[in-house]
């Protein structure tokens, strides 16, 4: 895939299921985030990007947008609205031009808040929500989207411990009981792992350098050649895999 006549991400092919999240590995640079931009139709692009058989580029942009929806880090507001009405936002897709709020667009507004253990704050402004409670808002907007397919850019950087847990713990259920699928980027390769069914790790040139399982992507190996770090890889018998980072890899020799 070309952006502007440069080569971003490269010799790539891969397919993400409905019920399956896919995690998209990759150091600063790879093409991780210009990858969902594209995906979501916010970036031209050269290449083959297929969306229920059809190339998103020829997709017009509200029914895609009923299917896709893009999960970023939590930006600042240029504007201001109230928590509810920001989440609301996530209906527009599904609108016809200036139809007004449904009661039953009411309703998943207040289930989404509630989700995020934000429906005490439904009224108050956006633009004093902290960098946590905006991004929980900005899920809360993509679960009334309802999109069919989650495209999530390091969506909790902003988010505390517990909340990050929930997040990925709401993404699981989403996949796995909804059957929506997911494609996650992600800097965390332990949080890729445990949540992620199919891990895709891009090089630093775009070009792919593993495709699979988690346990079966993530060796050393892979982690000096791509992240530059030393690190050992431990698969317990029970529970998630578990990486412990022992400090910067040396440079592979070249003859």
């Amino acid at each position: 895939m070309a952006l502007g006549g440069a080569p971003v991400v490269r010799e790539v092919s891969f397919a993400v299921e409905p019920g399956q999240c896919v995690g998209l590995l990759g150091p600063n640079g790879s093409g991780k985030t210009t990858l969902l931009r594209a995906i979501g139709g916010a970036l031209p692009y050269d290449g083959r990007l297929a969306l229920e058989g059809r190339e998103v580029r020829d997709w017009p942009k509200r029914p895609l947008a009923r299917r896709v929806a893009f999960v970023r880090q939590a930006p600042a507001l240029s504007f201001d609205l109230r928590v509810a009405d920001l989440v609301a936002l996530g209906r527009a897709p599904h609108k016809r031009l200036l139809e007004g709020r449904t009661d039953a667009d009411r309703e998943r507004v207040e289930e989404a808040l509630a989700a995020v253990e934000m429906e005490e704050l439904a009224d108050r402004s956006a633009r004093t929500l902290s960098g946590g409670e905006r991004g929980r808002a900005f899920l809360a907007q993509t679960l009334v989207q309802e999109a069919g397919l989650l495209l999530l850019d390091e969506p909790t950087a902003h988010l505390d411990i517990r909340h990050q847990h929930a997040f990925f713990e709401r993404v699981r259920r989403l996949t796995r009981t909804e059957g929506r699928a997911a494609l996650l980027a992600a800097h965390d390769l332990e949080r890729a792992a445990r949540y992620a069914d199919h891990l895709l790790v891009l090089r630093p040139d775009g070009r792919l350098a593993a495709a699979g399982p988690p346990e079966e992507v993530l060796t050393p190996a892979l982690i000096a050649e791509v992240f530059r770090m030393d690190a050992q890889v431990e698969r317990p018998a029970e529970g998630p895999l578990r990486i412990r980072y022992c400090g910067p890899a040396e440079p592979t020799a070249t003859a």
